[in-house]
């Protein structure tokens, strides 16, 4: 079977960028080796995200943002953030001069919307549950084998398949991986208080909270502690860790009640010199990683697929979207985006995850400096608004 693209991977990015592409008309095969996810109204997905509003106009324009049930989503409409001293850095949408500062859903809300979309069109092939075997390059094409025996032939292919990414070790695109020596622990919880729409994170020397709304009074959570306290933190009973992390949290939400039971994934920094190569690009997670302190992974993601679909369609007078010079624009056009993104998240948790006395000085110094100078926290929220 002969296809323009294969994009392997069904995650939020790869769904997104075949989307995309829609306008292109290339055809396009789509492989992912899960049913779709199937959203359920009567219990919360662990897997919760910061979706900034470029990203939100981005799936709007991919037609899944206006399939999705609104009574599940949470604007944000301002951030607190706290020092392991007495500083603390807000943001608002109101200072800012926009309607939100980002948007909370779950994964599969977002996930069920964009295969909605993708099960109605005629430009794509979806192959799923599907499991690819061997990848193989000609001149002209790379080949997919996938596990029935079925080859797809394509111009290009993109790897969207997460940080464990097949294609990227196939193609043998090596990078730098840095374990952060820590582990996201996830939970959502019910609240004693209203959230009144506002994000929380609390930066300490062993670990940083994150607390983001969710509708009906939940909350969505995100700890970043080392593995042995991720260890511990999960061996607790749901009461107990209720009350540490509303501990933490200086009980600004009240008493808390677990809805879904904890969980963790490892944190680490993934960096690669290159994410294409001729007729291969990578995308999402499986081209890069941060930490997740910024809320800002998947969107990363995001604007990773909406420049590849953006550059693929101007260039289609070539007739070669796998054409390496087309692929290295891409890849120019998203290095400063990731490379910003990934030192300042490193910096912030080296900086803050550190017992060093003069390292916290100068680390609250800041956060109550940019606090008070309206031009550095405006320039700093922008980006992350995109």
């Amino acid at each position: 079977m002969v296809f323009d693209v294969v994009i392997i991977g069904g995650g939020l990015v790869g769904a997104s960028l075949a989307a995309a592409l829609k306008p292109s008309r290339l055809s396009v095969a789509l492989v992912e080796g899960q049913q779709p996810a199937v959203h359920s109204n009567d219990a919360w997905d662990n897997r919760i995200y910061a979706i900034s509003p470029g990203s939100a106009q981005f799936l709007q324009e991919c037609g899944a943002w206006q399939q999705l049930d609104m009574r599940r989503v949470q604007p944000v409409e301002a951030m607190r953030i706290f020092g392991d001293q007495d500083a603390e850095l807000e943001f608002s949408a109101y200072q800012l001069g926009v309607p939100e500062l980002a948007f909370i859903l779950e994964n599969r809300l977002l996930l069920q919307a964009l295969w909605q979309q993708l099960q109605q069109q005629d430009y794509l092939t979806l192959f799923h549950p599907a499991r690819c075997v061997s990848l193989s390059w000609q001149e002209e094409a790379v080949s997919v084998v996938l596990q029935d025996g079925t080859t797809l032939s394509a111009k290009l292919v993109v790897g969207a398949d997460g940080g464990n990414s097949w294609v990227r070790q196939q193609a043998d695109m090596a990078g730098l991986l840095t374990p952060y020596h820590q582990q996201g622990v996830v939970a959502n919880f019910s609240a004693e208080k209203s959230h009144r729409d506002v994000a929380y994170q609390w930066f300490q020397t062993d670990g940083i909270l994150a607390l983001l709304p969710l509708p009906q009074q939940c909350l969505s959570m995100v700890w970043a502690v080392s593995a042995e306290k991720s260890a511990s933190l999960l061996q607790l009973p749901h009461e107990e860790l209720c009350r540490q992390v509303a501990a933490v949290s200086q009980h600004l939400l009240g008493e808390l009640k677990m809805i879904t039971p904890p969980a963790a994934f490892p944190l680490h920094l993934l960096n690669l010199p290159h994410i294409v190569k001729p007729r291969v690009a990578l995308i999402g997670d499986a081209a890069h990683s941060i930490h997740p302190l910024a809320g800002q992974g998947v969107n990363i993601g995001f604007r990773d697929a909406r420049q590849l679909a953006q550059i693929i369609m101007q260039d289609q007078a070539q007739q070669d979207c796998g054409n390496i010079r087309v692929l290295r624009r891409y890849e120019r056009a998203r290095r400063e985006d990731i490379l910003s993104m990934q030192i300042t998240t490193d910096t912030l948790k080296k900086l803050f995850n550190n017992s060093d006395p003069m390292l916290r000085a100068v680390r609250n110094l800041g956060l109550n400096a940019v606090n008070h100078v309206a031009p550095l926290k405006k320039m700093l929220a922008r980006h992350a608004l995109n």
